[in-house]
C-alpha cells in the first residue's frame, strides 16, 4: 500500500461497513461514515505506521485497488505480543467471492508465518455470519474469547479467531 491508496482504500472500508454492518450497527452511523473523513485518518496513520504494522493491497489488471488487508502484532491492549493479529481486511463488494479475499488473507498469513509468529488472531463481529465463515474456511476458529465494543450508543459484540502459522 502507498500513501497514494488511502482514498480508494477508505472508499471499500467504509462500503465494507456499510454491507457488512447492516443490521448489526445503528443504520444512522453506518450512513454517517465519511470516505474522505477516513481516508484523512488513513493518511496520518499511514504516515506514523510502526515497522511491525504491514499494509496490503489487492489490485486488479488495470491497476484499480479492489482489497486492503493490514496485520501485525497482536495488541493485548497497550502491549503487542509474539502472536499476529489481522487488523482489517476488505474487499471492495463487487469483488466478493473472486478471492480477492483470500488472496489477501493468504498473503497475511505467509508474511505473519514468515516473520516467526506462531498463530494468528483476529477479532469478527458476532453477528457477520458472511465474514465468520470467510475466516472458518481459512482454518481459523472462535477461541472463546469475547469482547463487546461501543457504536453509537449500542453495544456490538466481536468475537476472536484464532489459528495456528506454518513453520
Amino acid at each position: 500500500m502507498t500513501l497514494a491508496d488511502c482514498d480508494r482504500v477508505s472508499d471499500i472500508r467504509v462500503r465494507g461497513w456499510r454491507t457488512a454492518y447492516r443490521g448489526l450497527m445503528p443504520q444512522s452511523y453506518l450512513d454517517g461514515l465519511d470516505a474522505a473523513e477516513d481516508a484523512g485518518r488513513r493518511r496520518a496513520l499511514f504516515a506514523r505506521t510502526p515497522g511491525d504494522m504491514v499494509n496490503l493491497v489487492a489490485e486488479d489488471q488495470g491497476g484499480e485497488v479492489v482489497g486492503w488487508a493490514c496485520h501485525g502484532p497482536y495488541r493485548d491492549g497497550e502491549l503487542r505480543t509474539e502472536d499476529a493479529e489481522l487488523y482489517a481486511l476488505y474487499v471492495d463488494a463487487a469483488r466478493f467471492g473472486t478471492g480477492v479475499g483470500r488472496a489477501l488473507l493468504r498473503e497475511s498469513v505467509r508474511r505473519c508465518a514468515e516473520a516467526g509468529h506462531g498463530r494468528m488472531l483476529l477479532w469478527v463481529v458476532e453477528g457477520n455470519a458472511r465474514a465468520r465463515r470467510f475466516y472458518e474456511r481459512a482454518g481459523f476458529r472462535a477461541d472463546g474469547a469475547e469482547e463487546p465494543f461501543e457504536v453509537a450508543g449500542a453495544v456490538v459484540p466481536e468475537v476472536r479467531y484464532a489459528r495456528a502459522l506454518p513453520g
